[in-house]
């Protein structure tokens, strides 16, 4: 089986938009395209919105973070592990939020229908409301999901940090065929063992045959492992 790999970049803004250019340079060599997680509410026109528009023109895929990564949107107890915006919310609320979000990317001059929560944390209802709002793809911590099919592609997203242990994941999921799926912030691109360490998992990941993809592009990846779910909504308790 053929390892695919994903790399995603967030945190783009006015202050890290120099590393973030870097960074996508330094990809670019290696053929290597990059998935954008945008919050929109919290984007600043300008600069980074220019450089985000040119490099969806390009391979790299815009996807959806959430709205405005407000702590706990509902204003109700949830666990310190589950503060995240869309981790807790029910599929009406989650529903307004993602309608919101979406008119603020059409703000920008930018679409897309590809999710991934912050916090990589997606209520079952937030699930629901994406697949209502016809969005195509969510990513979360544990795997990609196909919205249309129910389809999952398992793989957790390994958030990039100082710590080269970090490399022998990378390197174990390739060999094996696996989904290898990286995230960096680009506020950690600051530090140069970070910026080390992701590209060194990048370089390994390749030399162990990965194909490099991005959120839009790994509906039908050569061999990949998927698991189904049903397609169906969750209980009413969840809405």
């Amino acid at each position: 089986m053929v390892a695919t790999l994903v790399v995603s970049l967030s945190g783009i803004g006015p202050s890290t938009l120099a590393r973030c250019a870097d960074l996508a340079a330094e990809l670019d060599r290696r053929a290597v395209p990059l998935s954008l997680l945008l919050a929109p509410r919290k984007f600043v026109p300008g600069e980074p919105l220019d450089w985000v528009r040119e490099r969806v023109r390009g391979r790299d895929a815009l996807v959806l973070h959430g709205f405005d990564h407000s702590a706990d949107p509902c204003h109700r107890a949830v666990s310190l592990r589950r503060r995240a915006e869309f981790s807790a919310l029910p599929a009406h609320e989650a529903g307004l939020r993602l309608v919101a979000a979406r008119a603020a990317v059409h703000r920008l001059g930018l679409v897309t229908d590809l999710f991934a929560p912050p916090g990589w944390l997606a209520s079952p209802g937030t699930v629901v409301a994406l697949r209502r709002h016809r969005f195509a793809v969510c990513a979360d911590m544990a795997g990609v999901r196909d919205l249309r099919s129910g389809d999952v592609r398992v793989g957790r997203v390994r958030m990039v940090s100082e710590h080269w242990g970090h490399l022998s994941g990378v390197g174990r999921a390739a060999r094996r065929g696996g989904f290898v799926r990286i995230g960096v912030d680009a506020a950690d691109l600051d530090r140069s063992g970070v910026r080390d360490v992701l590209l060194e998992s990048v370089d390994l990941a390749l030399h162990h045959g990965a194909e490099a993809a991005t959120y839009s592009s790994t509906d039908s990846p050569r061999g990949s492992t998927r698991t189904s779910t049903p397609s169906g909504e969750v209980p009413a308790s969840s809405r």
